[in-house]
């Protein structure tokens, strides 16, 4: 009995050493990856790391404009600072840190305050944890069909095209011999960015960001913000806060923060850095989980992982975790030492150039429903899954290096342009993929209604003389 239980144990040592092991190879790997890509190409990781800042300033900007205010800016910068830089090592891709934008919607409309916010962010982080833990997103992400998955992605696209409409639309009055120029900044911030599809490897986002503070300069050397040393405060939310505002905000946030920030991210990392292992949905909950259930007690903004920063940053040079730890780090020092010269410096910086660079992430996520039907597509990987046309057709097994038929193939484009239309008309995500989900299973109930009836027709029944009936199959 007791040389069972201490052979059991030793079991159990080995296994955990063997897990140790693995994971600290993995680790050591992604630092080497992070090391050697930014030793590669330095700038275009600097420049990359800088290409979510249009979806991030803005509702910060928001956030910190507000009276009374949701967030505590120096506690937002130190804690996304963090996150980013370890996220980076963690993950080794340019992993965005960025606002929950269903509650800061509510937020803002509603003017919330700190207490009220962080009930909201940490409501979301204990479900979106749970999920995680018992496995129930892993199995959720694994039946969303590519698609609709595609749909998200595109669909979020979309959207960011229209947000940087809105950003854009703004017109600003600058501190130069021509006050409004900011059509002229528009313009020559588009050409720049034409001219980046062709030299690809010019840090573009590095240029419009110190075009940006060159523009922002005249306004903060003449209403000049001082230094000041980050002095955390934690609090605890009221339950009122958790019951009300918390639930009211956080609702709408869970499918968005499951859909976007944790499936659509999962996919997109695999579409876009396929030579990198992409974070699990499960890696992605608790990660969304942990920020928040760390940041939300010290005023911190709810954040998340979100495709569009992703494909932002990608789309500006990013390819590894150096650029988000490079970001990090100039968070961690301006919220450490330098908050209210930030929020200054982040509420000065030109619209033009900040919707221009949501422009180029809402092109860059947007161009990854072209390989819907081809072998970048996760389902459709040769020598990998195969070809799983069995995705849409039920019953029938998918058949590696098998060609998808033109009638697969439409189908395919349909539910991802219908997942992605009813993202863009309701604004909304999970309305988005509950139309993605009733076209992919309308075409399943077509099918098997159709194979039913093939069967019926295919077959004709005949009766002995002793009333005993025979079933021959014709086909």
């Amino acid at each position: 009995m007791a040389e069972g239980a201490e052979t059991h144990s030793s079991r159990l040592t080995a296994q955990t050493r063997t897990a140790i092991r693995i994971q600290y190879d993995q680790f050591k790997n992604t630092q080497h990856h992070n090391l050697k890509t930014f030793l590669r190409q330095p700038l275009q990781e600097i420049s990359g790391s800088f290409g979510d800042l249009g979806t991030l300033l803005p509702i910060l900007i928001a956030y910190t404009d507000e009276d009374p205010t949701g967030i505590d800016l120096g506690s937002t910068l130190v804690f996304t600072g963090l996150f980013n830089i370890l996220t980076g090592l963690i993950f080794g891709i340019p992993l965005p840190v960025q606002p929950m934008k269903a509650i800061a919607a509510v937020a803002l409309s509603r003017h919330f305050n700190k207490a009220e916010v962080a009930s909201a962010g940490l409501f979301v982080a204990a479900v979106i944890g749970l999920l995680s833990i018992t496995g129930l997103l892993s199995w959720f992400s694994r039946r969303v069909p590519t698609p609709v998955i595609k749909g998200i992605q595109v669909g979020v696209g979309l959207s960011l095209f229209s947000y940087a409409g809105t950003v854009l639309s703004k017109s600003e009055k600058y501190s130069w011999e021509f006050s409004d120029m900011h059509y002229q900044l528009v313009s020559l911030a588009f050409l720049g960015l034409l001219a980046n599809f062709t030299f690809r490897k010019a840090p573009i986002a590095l240029i419009l960001l110190f075009a940006g503070i060159v523009v922002a300069l005249p306004k903060l050397i003449r209403d000049p913000s001082g230094l000041g040393v980050w002095q955390p405060h934690a609090f605890i939310p009221p339950f009122r806060s958790f019951w009300n505002e918390g639930i009211t905000a956080g609702l709408g946030q869970i499918p968005l923060t499951t859909l976007n920030s944790i499936i659509a991210v999962s996919a997109l990392s695999a579409d876009l850095l396929p030579d990198v292992p992409a974070p699990t949905p499960t890696s992605m909950g608790l990660s969304v989980a942990v920020m928040n259930l760390i940041g939300c007690w010290f005023g911190s903004m709810p954040v998340c992982h979100g495709s569009g920063g992703l494909a932002a940053q990608y789309r500006f040079g990013a390819r590894s975790g150096a650029s988000i730890i490079f970001l990090g780090l100039i968070k961690l020092v301006l919220g450490l030492f330098a908050g209210p010269f930030a929020k200054q410096a982040f509420r000065d910086f030109p619209n033009a150039i900040l919707g221009i660079m949501v422009f180029a992430a809402a092109l860059e996520i947007a161009n990854i429903g072209e390989t819907l039907n081809t072998t970048g597509a996760r389902d459709l990987m040769e020598g990998k899954d195969g070809i799983a046309t069995a995705l849409l057709r039920p019953g029938q097994p998918a058949v590696p290096g098998e060609e998808l038929t033109q009638e697969l193939r439409t189908r395919r484009w349909t539910i991802m342009f219908i997942t992605a239309g009813a993202i863009l008309t309701f604004e909304n995500d999970a309305i988005g993929f509950i139309a993605g989900m009733l076209c992919h299973c309308s075409y399943q109930l077509h099918d098997r209604y159709i194979a039913r009836r093939s069967q019926r027709e295919g077959t004709i029944r005949l009766g002995d003389e002793q009333g005993r009936s025979l079933q021959i199959d014709i086909r």
